[in-house]
């Protein structure tokens, strides 16, 4: 990549923009310089249309404001982050940020001013890269380094929201006063200039209820889910297709070309994929994705991608790297298969959210008993929660612009919360059994197997999201082999 130009210190006034050490040009000219600045054609974006989401992002910060009267509340997007020495990682904007303004911009600040009537927003944004100090193509994040930006104009057309320039947002907030409210961990810059005018207690407060807001997805949210399954179902087939590359090479080849899917059809993956083979398919975060793939085996991939406006799905399939299962490989997959079964059913509305995975969870009991993996009965089994050296995790968790979404939510309002409609979550029982479990026949060891679902709350039970990837044993058989002849 090319070497930019990184921007000057205070001392360095006399020349806007300072020279990268070692770079091959040791200034700018004056000559060079006043050519730079002149000669653009206007390129202001006119008559903008706002976002698809715009409605209800005016909507959660009105019940936002609602939520915290008389308090001046900052919500960040975060910085670029270093991944070594010049570069950086790519840019996803914070959650929180994303969910109440639509807008991804990197340095953007949300901040909701108290007033009579309730909360005056506005967005601070960097505005375009400045043409007259060389900004623009002499800082590394100048636009013809990194490309263009919405001037502020425009971004209040797209986004509704007016806007105003983040550089002078810092001072702004040191001469605030009454309380404030900061979701904290995304710019340390904003966490200075409040750092004598907030309180943990009253940040966390803010964080937990923008986590709780997510719980239910409005109807552009639920789109947005479907969206996010139906390509990641299509990055399922295309892992399918190239499985005899996959076993010429590695796990690496699945873990791409997933992420060819993600990147045409979305922004990213929502998370690390997993494309755990073999024995891999043990180790429940399996993300190094290094190791081979071997005809025999089974392949368990957890994935999903992340749509642009980012919502994320979470899926998972373990499917026969050679199309077919063997006979144990069916047996422990017809019992994930089972429970899964009963654990979807068990998603309605007015059902206690641990019900799913209680329903799961005596499934696979019920079937390590009568394997004779664990001592019955199965109500001593579920009561000492002896079936977890094998099934491990929880069954599931709710889904949303993070994989695992509304994390901060209280625990009265989560695990222990009554689902409702519009909540989506993911239902994913598995077990596993270690290569080095002496306490299972040779056989098992080696074998995991995961299958994972995302699942909408609806008024009168459930949809799944992802159903349009086959489940059943026999229906993932044909589907492979209709896939590897197409």
């Amino acid at each position: 990549m090319a070497e930019e130009l990184t921007p000057s210190t205070p001392e360095e006034e006399e020349q806007p923009i300072k020279p990268r050490k070692n770079g091959l040009y040791p200034g700018v000219s004056d000559e060079l310089a006043e050519n730079m600045a002149s000669g653009w054609a206007d390129t202001e974006m006119r008559d903008l249309q706002p976002i698809a989401q715009a409605p209800h992002t005016a909507a959660r910060r009105a019940a936002l404001s609602e939520r915290f009267p008389g308090e001046r509340l900052v919500i960040p997007s975060g910085n670029l982050k270093t991944r070594s020495n010049d570069t950086e990682y790519s840019f996803r904007a914070a959650t929180e940020y994303a969910y109440l303004t639509g807008d991804q911009s990197e340095d953007g600040v949300l901040v909701l001013e108290p007033t009579a009537k309730g909360h005056r927003a506005t967005v601070y944004l960097l505005p375009r890269s400045n043409r007259e100090n060389g900004e623009f193509w002499l800082s590394g994040q100048g636009e013809l380094w990194v490309g263009r930006r919405h001037s502020l104009t425009e971004a209040e057309q797209v986004l509704g929201i007016p806007a105003k320039d983040v550089r002078e947002l810092a001072d702004h907030l040191r001469e605030a006063t009454g309380p404030v409210r900061a979701v904290r961990g995304h710019d340390a810059g904003i966490e200075a200039a409040l750092t004598d005018k907030v309180t943990a207690e009253r940040d966390a407060e803010l964080r937990v209820y923008l986590s709780e807001a997510r719980a239910v997805k409005d109807e552009f949210e639920i789109g947005e889910l479907q969206k996010a399954c139906d390509s990641t179902a299509r990055g399922f087939e295309d892992v399918v297709k190239i499985l005899d590359k996959a076993e010429a090479t590695s796990e690496r080849y699945i873990e791409g070309t997933f992420f060819l899917r993600a990147r045409v059809e979305g922004n990213d993956v929502g998370y690390g994929s997993i494309c755990a083979a073999g024995p891999h398919a043990t180790t429940l975060h399996w993300v190094r994705n290094d190791g081979q793939v071997r005809s025999g085996d089974l392949l368990l991939l957890d994935a999903g991608v992340e749509t642009t406006t980012l919502y994320t799905a979470d899926v998972t399939r373990t499917l026969p790297i050679n199309g077919r299962f063997n006979e144990l490989q069916r047996k422990i997959y017809d019992a994930v298969y089972d429970a899964q079964e009963a654990g979807i059913a068990a998603v309605r509305p007015g059902a206690k959210y641990r019900d799913f995975h209680d329903a799961a969870q005596r499934v696979l009991a019920e079937r390590l008993v009568e394997w004779g993996l664990v001592e019955g009965p199965v109500e001593r089994v579920l009561e000492l929660d002896l079936q977890r050296r094998w099934t491990l995790h929880g069954t599931g968790h709710m889904l949303g612009m993070d994989v695992h979404d509304c994390a901060a939510a209280r625990t009265e309002a989560y695990v222990d919360g009554t689902l409702e409609p519009g909540m989506c979550l993911t239902v994913e029982p598995g077990l596993y059994f270690q290569a080095d479990d002496l306490t299972v026949p040779e056989e098992y060891r080696g074998i995991g197997v995961r299958i994972e679902d995302d699942i909408l709350v609806t008024a009168d039970g459930n949809r799944n999201l992802s159903d349009s990837l086959p489940r059943q044993a026999d229906e993932i058989e044909t589907w492979m082999a209709s896939l590897k002849q197409s």
